[in-house]
């Protein structure tokens, strides 16, 4: 709400300016838009140095109405508003609100748990069905994720899930599945179900990530969704949780900081 009142604040500011700039002051006065009879009815205050007075005081009031349309245009520009890009000297991100279940010509990311669990159901080690993985996964009924990750060679982790001492993955891991990347993400504790990740900890399944992209994005645009938004608790255990936008910022600022960029700016 601050960082929305300070910007329509500017914005009123800069037209304001504007109009000051090529706008008389006999206009704020009243001399040229109102007749002397009306302008006798409406000028603010009478008497020694009222003209003065008027203009200022006509002035904020062109200011406060020149305020409550820029705050009004601009709430209208976020409400529409779908994406917003953010360029740097090698990298393009475009940060935009929808389904990523429905982008199209581009790779995807989807985000599994650390063990590419496949089943989905209401137990507490099944998949949501309303998440992005359980929704992929039913419009997928024929996945063979043992065979996908046996065909892209790829190496487990060390150490075994805590859930059964099934076979892990690191956390950032991706397995190709045509234009859909499937990534190892959520940890698992005892009882299956996605436990807590640490600040650290997300950052380096970014890092992994980012790493992982540089060699599967295939000279295509790959879309990411915001991970952990909703169902990943931080600081060991602790059950904070963090915003959508601020998981979003560690996205942003970890991909910038990144030496492995998904494409150069040409």
């Amino acid at each position: 709400m601050i960082d929305f009142i300070k910007k329509s604040v500017a914005a009123a500011f800069a037209a304001v300016t504007v109009i000051f700039t090529f706008v008389s002051e006999s206009f704020f006065a009243g001399h040229e838009w109102i007749t002397q009879e009306l302008l006798n009815q409406c000028k603010w205050i009478s008497g020694l140095l009222a003209e003065e007075v008027n203009i200022v005081i006509s002035r904020l009031a062109c200011f406060l109405l020149v305020w409550v349309a820029t705050s009004a245009a601009y709430a209208l520009f976020l409400a529409l508003r779908r994406w917003i890009t953010i360029q740097g000297e090698n990298y393009s991100i475009r940060v935009e609100y929808g389904n990523i279940l429905k982008k199209r010509k581009c790779k995807r990311v989807i985000n599994f748990d650390e063990c590419f669990t496949t089943h989905v159901g209401d137990k507490t080690a099944d998949i949501n069905p309303e998440s992005i993985c359980g929704q992929y996964i039913s419009a997928h009924p024929g996945l063979a994720m043992q065979k996908l990750i046996d065909e892209a060679n790829i190496a487990p982790a060390r150490a075994k899930s805590r859930y059964q001492q099934k076979t892990k993955y690191d956390s950032g891991t991706i397995v190709p599945n045509g234009d859909d990347l499937l990534m190892a993400f959520v940890k698992l504790d005892e009882k299956g179900k996605g436990r807590f990740f640490t600040r650290d900890e997300y950052l380096q399944c970014l890092d992994l990530l980012w790493r992982e992209l540089e060699n599967h994005y295939s000279e295509k645009d790959v879309c990411v969704p915001i991970l952990g938004a909703g169902t990943t608790s931080f600081d060991g255990g602790s059950g904070a949780s963090i915003s959508q936008q601020d998981l979003l910022n560690m996205m942003i600022w970890s991909y910038k900081l990144s030496s492995h960029k998904i494409k150069a700016i040409s």
